[in-house]
């Protein structure tokens, strides 16, 4: 019980950091989403790199490093399509959208790792993605751009729902340390040769702009993501992918405060379903999920 608490306290902690990614993608405004992307992959990667091979864990193998290199790749394609979202439509709606990944993490979990799903857990998923459309709901009756913004960031969610399910099956083996290391270094390189092969400035931004893009490598990346990536060993993928749905109220608050973006009614309503959804979630009976 003590440990259970102990790993869920973790993954506060990592929900707490990614939910300042948005607000800081905002202020990063003067870099494209290409190359926030490219900053925060790089930024977690110089740093998570020699730790990894000084740490001399050597828990990889040609297969799995196979893998975290498909992984690698499928964050890549999750963050040049939730940060170019950013730029069509609100804050709470995208990273919402981008939040519909339980249900594709989910169904993988079902399909591929042969990982059992109960009808509770099924109820919470669809309680909480139900909150996340009702919030993106208003966007999609307000203009086309907020609506390319949402089916841009539900691919994202897609490509993140990837992601969590080939580190689900990776991390059963490979360290944490070694996993995130090949796959944040990898996604930095794909996006950084994306960069390069559509001339998109990676330099010469403001100080204060930089300043942003060093915070967002640091926190949302490096401490939360490689939080989610830590648990995905002792929690099934679906179970870490529904309490990452706490994100996007995380974010719709900071959007408050540091944007005033307030939050309307559809909002509010769908901000309390994610939150349900959430509870309901882990009070699952099930009992195999903490290894």
């Amino acid at each position: 019980m003590e440990y259970t608490k102990q790993i869920y306290t973790r993954m506060l902690l990592g929900i707490l950091a990614a939910s300042f990614g948005a607000i800081l993608i905002r202020f990063a405004s003067e870099a494209s989403p290409l190359a926030i992307a490219a900053w925060r992959l790089t930024i977690a990667s110089v740093i998570l790199v020699p730790i990894a091979w000084m740490r001399k864990e050597r828990t990889l193998t040609p297969k799995t490093v196979l893998w975290c290199l498909a992984s690698g790749v499928a964050l890549a394609l999750h963050f040049i399509l939730w940060t170019t979202s950013l730029s069509y439509t609100s804050v709470a709606s995208s990273v919402l959208f981008v939040t519909t990944h339980p249900l594709f993490v989910g169904l993988a979990s079902l399909l591929l790792l042969k990982e059992r799903l109960s009808s509770q857990l099924l109820i919470g998923v669809s309680i909480a993605v139900l909150g996340g459309v009702l919030i993106g709901f208003g966007d999609i009756q307000l203009a086309g751009t907020a609506l390319r913004g949402d089916v841009l960031a539900i691919g994202g969610g897609l490509m993140v729902a990837i992601y969590f399910v080939i580190g689900r099956h990776v991390r059963q083996t490979v360290s944490a340390t070694e996993y995130v290391a090949v796959t944040y270094g990898t996604a930095a390189a794909l996006v950084l040769i994306i960069c390069a092969i559509t001339r998109t400035p990676v330099i010469g931004f403001s100080g204060s702009t930089v300043g942003f893009l060093v915070l967002l490598g640091l926190v949302p990346q490096l401490l939360g993501h490689s939080i989610f990536n830590w648990a995905l060993k002792h929690l099934p993928a679906t179970h870490v992918s529904i309490m990452i749905l706490g994100e996007p109220v995380g974010s719709g608050i900071l959007a408050l405060l540091f944007f005033s973006e307030i939050p309307q009614g559809l909002n509010l309503i769908g901000a309390a379903l994610i939150l349900v959804g959430i509870y309901l979630s882990l009070r699952t009976k099930e009992r195999t999920h903490v290894h």
